[in-house]
């Protein structure tokens, strides 16, 4: 990590100082990439003031045609891939150069579930973000609409009396944890939850992790293992299908407090995953991967259909 990792905590002494030196009541902290999320987040716990964290969103996948006349959606894990079938003789440098030239069609932080997709997740997991936030790519004008919605959000914050530390607690890192695996995110999000803990004074450890993963279903067939990325989770209603999914299955904390003033039950209380989001497109179906022993949970997700 080296100075990738330094430039969390210059971020979040950033904030810091800025908040303290202008006397900021609350803040909506906007991040785009990596170590900007967590970063911020660290901020929050720290100042403890009313906070609402907002994600800028991920880019959407590219589309590149090849040689051979096929066509395919490229992501950034296409381009690793294709570096290495280049050097190995098994694919011209034409095609290399037309992948890496497809992969960022737009704006947006890398659309697999790589550190700032995970982290988005867990903002919405803390209760630190408006539900559904994470999942709309960059480009995408629920963007605005968002931004819009944190601001008023924070006023109302500031009106209850709630702050990051009512929100940040022991148990809403718990749900962070849990959302983590089920989506199957970044090792990364260990380093930086627990230093997002530590901010917040509350206790969190690698047993916490164990312990919380060894129940937890894995849901998520997410790149860069898997076949799928954030705006494909965005298709199918965003983080809150796949937390509605945990929480009827027992592995949430409903009570948990979040930004708009109401318990993550209540957030999650409109969602129908059963019908909501599998009545919206016939290629979707009921799939789950979970360790044995586990509660069952299912959750719709997109499947590729035979031509």
């Amino acid at each position: 990590m080296h100075f990738s990792l330094v430039s969390r905590e210059v971020i979040a002494d950033s904030v810091e100082t800025v908040m303290q030196a202008e006397r900021i009541d609350g803040s909506v902290l906007l991040a785009g990439c990596d170590k900007s999320l967590p970063g911020m987040l660290m901020a929050a716990a720290r100042l403890d003031l009313a906070s609402v964290f907002l994600y800028a969103g991920s880019i959407m996948p590219g589309w590149v045609k090849l040689e051979d006349g096929s066509e395919k959606e490229v992501t950034l894990i296409d381009a690793f891939e294709a570096v290495g079938a280049c050097a190995a003789g098994k694919m011209s440098k034409g095609d290399l150069d037309r992948i890496e030239r497809a992969i960022c069609p737009g704006e947006g932080a890398c659309g697999g579930m790589y550190t700032a997709n995970t982290m988005a997740c867990i903002g919405e997991a803390l209760g630190m973000s408006l539900p559904g936030s994470a999942a709309p790519p960059s480009a995408d004008r629920r963007r605005d609409d968002f931004a819009r919605k944190s601001g008023e959000a924070v006023v109302n914050l500031l009106r209850l009396g709630i702050t990051a530390r009512d929100i940040m607690t022991k148990k809403a890192f718990e749900n962070a944890i849990a959302v983590t695996m089920a989506f199957g995110g970044s090792t990364n999000a260990v380093l930086h939850l627990l230093a997002i803990a530590r901010e917040a004074e509350v206790e969190l450890t690698l047993d916490d992790f164990n312990r919380i993963g060894d129940k937890i279903p894995h849901l998520g067939d997410l790149k860069p293992f898997g076949r799928y990325v954030m705006t494909d989770v965005d298709k199918i209603g965003g983080v809150p299908v796949i937390m509605k999914a945990l929480l009827d299955a027992g592995l949430l904390h409903g009570d948990c407090l979040t930004v708009t003033g109401k318990t993550l039950a209540e957030n999650l209380a409109s969602i129908n995953r059963r019908t909501s989001t599998a009545r919206s497109c016939a290629r979707w179906t009921t799939r789950s991967t979970r360790p044995a022993g586990s509660p069952s949970c299912t959750v719709p997700w997109p499947r590729k259909v035979p031509s």
